[in-house]
């Protein structure tokens, strides 16, 4: 019988501290289940879709843990199939540690943060990166986008999970909220300078 694809997260050691906590019959009903979900529904690719910025965790041969912000407009994440996703890698800093751990270990994990919804999503599996393909960054390449392009990651997924809102701050990107307070300022000028008219 097939592990269950919670497994990727669910370690003998996460199970025993479940166990040790109270918490380990609820996920053996999840693994029961068959575990979490592994293909990207509609759902989630319209999620992704809306992303502006997600975290994405490496880890050396050795183990030790990197964690590397992505980012771009909305769009910058493609699903290119139900279990494939990836995105343009722009030119930054040039530390390439994320680069460097995948070349020797390719699990990954993708952590997605809408604050402004208050939703999380989970994504574990594996990444490789892809140099020198044109084709691929033109077709990943967000238009118009002010960023030089450099090389490709490709996460294929094993499993994915959504975390409850408990705790996540609200937040709201500034490029929605200056339009909103622009027409608000507008709207204001115009009444005082109605009230200024009236005398």
């Amino acid at each position: 019988m097939a592990s269950p694809s919670s497994d990727v997260a669910f370690t003998p050691s996460v199970k025993a501290v479940q166990t040790r906590k109270g918490s380990r019959k609820l996920y053996a009903r999840v693994e029961a289940a068959g575990g979490w979900d592994t293909d990207l529904t509609p759902e989630i690719a319209a999620f992704l879709a809306e992303q502006t910025t997600v975290y994405l965790a490496t880890a050396s041969a050795e183990g030790q843990p990197y964690i590397q912000h992505r980012g771009g407009p909305a769009g910058f994440l493609r699903v290119l199939d139900e279990h494939t996703l990836a995105w343009v890698e722009y030119a930054g800093n040039r530390q390439y540690i994320t680069t460097g751990n995948l070349a020797e270990n390719p699990k990954a994990c993708l952590f997605v943060m809408d604050y402004a919804h208050k939703r999380r999503l989970k994504l574990w599996g594996t990444a490789r990166v892809v140099e020198d393909d044109a084709a691929l960054i033109a077709r990943l390449m967000p238009a118009d986008y002010d960023a030089k392009p450099e090389q490709v990651i490709v996460f294929t997924v094993t499993a994915w999970d959504r975390n409850c809102p408990q705790h996540i701050p609200q937040k709201i990107n500034v490029d929605e909220v200056v339009p909103v307070i622009a027409g608000l300022k507008q709207r204001i000028a115009e009444l005082e300078a109605q009230l200024a008219a009236r005398g």
